[in-house]
């Protein structure tokens, strides 16, 4: 697994006078930062309000999107999965779900297997494997249901997932 993508985190709505100072002293208290930054427009030196906290672990990083909301600087800000800039521009990168599609399943893949290759993730409502419904068959394909939508996230960040080995 690629850990590493679930380490960092987009905090939005920042107060314009929130600086990377500002930033690190709020999320330090949930673990160790190795980045912190406030974006800010070159041309205006000012805040975009926004910016991004990578944690040393994925856990740490668990631990700040647990204890949401986040007041920084007397507003509330928004915290969320960070994702790669190609995939921010599609709508449904942006959608909040708690369902996501699981393609390229081989026949030997049961529900039980998706329960407990995506429960590393968060906890699991449902998974679906799709038959064809006259002969039973396996279509290759299915869902799993979490129970919030951060934890569909953290499984989506990381794009391709072998269950039951190579």
């Amino acid at each position: 697994m690629a850990a590493d993508q679930l380490c960092k985190l987009f905090v939005g709505g920042l107060n314009v006078d929130t600086d990377d100072d500002g930033l690190r002293k709020h999320f330090e208290q949930f673990g160790t930062l190795t980045d912190c930054v406030v974006v800010v427009n070159k041309q205006l030196q000012r805040s975009r309000c926004f910016g991004f906290v990578t944690f040393s672990t994925a856990e740490e990083a668990d631990g700040a999107m647990a204890a949401r909301p986040h007041v920084i600087d007397g507003t509330q800000a928004e915290l969320k999965r960070a994702m790669a800039r190609e995939d921010s521009n599609n709508p449904e990168a942006l959608a909040k779900v708690k369902k996501i599609f699981v393609g390229g399943l081989k026949d030997d893949i049961e529900e039980e297997t998706l329960t407990e290759y995506f429960s590393r993730y968060g906890e699991i409502e449902k998974a679906e494997v799709i038959s064809e419904k006259a002969s039973g068959k396996k279509r290759g394909f299915g869902f799993v249901h979490f129970t919030d939508n951060d934890s569909a996230d953290k499984s989506v960040v990381v794009k391709y997932h072998t269950i039951l080995g190579p």
